[in-house]
């Protein structure tokens, strides 16, 4: 958000110790945000506290797993319990499991990553709605240029984002009016490192950066477009050019997106 629209906001941000939600919680406590830091790592979320209040920010460290309800309705509740209300939801943790379905023989980890991803936002949006209506506030939603498009797998990440997007952008319909608005963002490729923490069918992680993260979008840059979204309380960004023009492909030749997909996996 700007300075002004950041100075003293509380904002809750899942995922808040790594990639994205790092870079988010340090942009907006460089603009004097009140923060509310949400994660399952205690010690990685601990440093970025540390960092936002060395910034000129407030930040509380709230170690959370959004895939566990009751943990999502504490992190709210000890939100309000510390400033007294919240004005922003940023809803940016995920998980990712990679490989075909067919390969899949635990269905558990299809599972949990839906509930990381999808119901971690639903779990905090539920929680924090009363509160949000009650500051006009924002709900921002991080999703995925993958939430718009298919996949050449049956990717729990993929279901997910779509259901994502479905949800929050319902969500908007039916908050129209109240004063709260939704924002839902769907970055391409980011340089996180989160490929190397994506799990395979068998549960084990990756162990290595995909090819297509290097060279992706700066993580400071996809930090900062959200952040100025947030403040415009825009409708939606789809970051880049090339996703842009993919959503205009897949209306007018829908077969040519499915193998310009289908080739990305190979």
């Amino acid at each position: 958000m700007s300075a002004r629209a950041s100075q003293e906001n509380v904002v809750v941000v899942t995922g808040a110790s790594s990639g994205i939600g790092r870079q988010l919680a340090y942009q907006l406590a460089d603009q004097g945000a009140w923060l509310a830091l949400a994660a399952r790592s205690r010690e990685q979320l601990g440093e970025v506290a540390l960092e936002c209040r060395r910034r000129g920010g407030r930040a509380l460290a709230l170690p959370t797993d959004v895939a566990e309800q009751p943990q999502c309705r504490d992190l709210i509740e000890r939100t309000v319990a510390e400033y007294g209300r919240i004005d922003t939801l940023i809803n940016n943790a995920g998980s990712a499991l990679h490989g075909r379905f067919s390969d899949l023989t635990d269905l558990a980890l299809f599972e949990k990553v839906v509930r990381i991803d999808f119901f971690g936002g639903v779990y905090c949006t539920h929680y924090a709605l009363s509160h949000l209506m009650q500051s006009r506030g924002r709900v921002i939603a991080v999703c995925s240029l993958k939430g718009k498009f298919p996949s050449a797998n049956a990717e729990a990440y993929v279901a997910s984002k779509h259901a994502m997007t479905g949800f929050f952008e319902s969500l908007r319909m039916e908050l129209a009016g109240s004063g709260v608005s939704v924002t839902v963002i769907f970055p391409a490729w980011v340089s996180t490192g989160m490929t190397s923490r994506v799990l395979r069918p068998d549960g084990r992680p990756l162990g290595e950066i995909s090819a297509l993260e290097k060279g992706a979008m700066p993580v400071q840059t996809c930090a900062r477009l959200i952040v100025d979204a947030a403040a415009s309380r825009k409708r939606e960004v789809v970051m880049t050019l090339k996703g842009r023009a993919g959503l205009w492909l897949r209306l007018v030749a829908p077969e040519t997106t499915d193998r310009i997909l289908r080739k990305e996996t190979e």
